[in-house]
């Protein structure tokens, strides 16, 4: 898998690739948008970007723009920066990024929520088989979800949701992107039917960190089903 990172800052840039390098990807590393984008206008296919906002000439968020302007919504974009203010987040979020991270840098996270992004965007041929998440088992075939081996009833677009979260973990999502992803349109933001259906969800399926996951959510910015690696992390 080949990744570019924009990162102005040399030590972080450094610190960015061999941290990409221990997780076995490849890594071009940029410290100006105007490279990049020189870069990306050429024939060359990256799998991810990590985009800091902040960089001398082009910013990140222009660079982001071109690229959903002109190569669409097939590569996925992280970006990793250092604001941290909710409006900017929603700026980078409804200028096409799938996700965000805050500086300082978190190895484990950052590799976590690549792996994520990347799932999303690399065919899958066992789609239908089943898998396990703390303690929960999905069946997509069957459409079904077990808390701790007991089945629970979920509504056809209660599951799809849920089903969608689970292949996710970490990843934000947009309520756009829910909508779309699940009701193929967008959902008007005056409408309760995406927060009924993620309250069922949270509800029937326990979505505590007892249960090893928490649902968290934003009203700007979107939700995120987060894996706690202790499940009596407190929330």
């Amino acid at each position: 898998m080949y990744i570019a990172s924009l990162e102005d800052d040399l030590a972080q840039a450094k610190l960015i690739t061999q941290t990409l390098a221990d997780a076995n990807f490849q890594c071009d590393s940029f410290t100006t948008g105007k490279a990049l984008l020189a870069k990306l206008a050429k024939p060359h296919s990256y799998d991810l970007l990590l985009l800091d906002w902040e960089v001398p000439d082009v910013s990140g968020l222009d660079v982001l723009r071109w690229v959903r302007a002109n190569l669409g919504h097939r590569i996925p974009v992280l970006f990793l920066t250092s604001r941290t203010a909710e409006e900017d987040l929603v700026v980078g979020l409804q200028a096409g990024a799938d996700d965000y991270m805050t500086k300082p840098l978190r190895k484990g996270e950052l590799i976590a929520r690549i792996h994520a992004l990347l799932r999303r965007t690399t065919p899958d041929t066992a789609q239908n088989e089943s898998f396990q998440f703390a303690c929960y088992h999905i069946y997509p075939e069957q459409g079904r979800i077990d808390l701790n081996n007991e089945p629970i009833t979920l509504a056809p677009k209660e599951f799809e949701l849920a089903l969608l979260l689970f292949r996710n973990p970490g990843r934000l999502f947009s309520r756009d992107v829910l909508s779309s992803a699940v009701w193929n349109r967008e959902i008007p933001a005056t409408s309760r039917t995406l927060d009924t259906h993620l309250s069922n969800i949270r509800r029937k399926l326990q979505l505590r960190p007892e249960n090893g996951v928490r649902l968290s959510a934003s009203y700007a910015l979107g939700y995120r089903l987060e894996p706690l690696s202790d499940p009596l992390e407190s929330s």
